[in-house]
């Protein structure tokens, strides 16, 4: 019986639609996580060609982006967007650009300033940048109801 109530419990918590910005949240911090673990790996890969730290990050950004929309439109907000599917996209892409700037900022300071390894700049950065990334894309794209 406990067994069924906590399937029903973290069903409700990563299956089920849900206009609950708290639930929201701790999915997108669920999701960020996966796409920061791609992220992160295909930064420190790329890295190892001797590329800059910080040109790396801006390569790695794409494949964290793009695990990020593909694993956020599936599972934290599932409603429709308040926009247009290519709107959608667009926003999506000039929040997570900020996003990024914010992380090249962060790790740069943290890498140049606190000297801190790169690897650890981003996992801050990453920590950092988490708020304004779910914020600005709940606000933009699904604080309204769709028609």
């Amino acid at each position: 019986m406990i067994g069924f109530a906590v399937k029903l419990d973290l069903c409700g918590l990563f299956v089920q639609p849900t206009r609950n910005v708290a639930v929201q949240a701790f999915r997108a911090l669920f999701v960020g996580g996966i796409a920061f673990v791609a992220d992160a790996g295909v930064l420190w890969l790329i890295s190892l060609t001797g590329l800059h730290y910080l040109v790396c990050a801006g390569l790695s950004f794409v494949v964290g982006v793009t695990v990020n929309y593909i694993l956020s439109t599936r599972f934290v907000f599932k409603e429709k967007p308040a926009v247009k599917k290519s709107a959608e996209v667009m926003v999506y892409m000039a929040v997570s650009l900020v996003g990024l700037a914010l992380t090249e900022g962060l790790m740069w300071f943290f890498t140049e300033i606190a000297d801190l390894h790169f690897m650890v700049s981003k996992g801050v950065a990453a920590i950092l940048t988490y708020a304004w990334n779910f914020t600005s894309r709940k606000i933009i794209l699904y604080s309204k109801r769709s028609p």
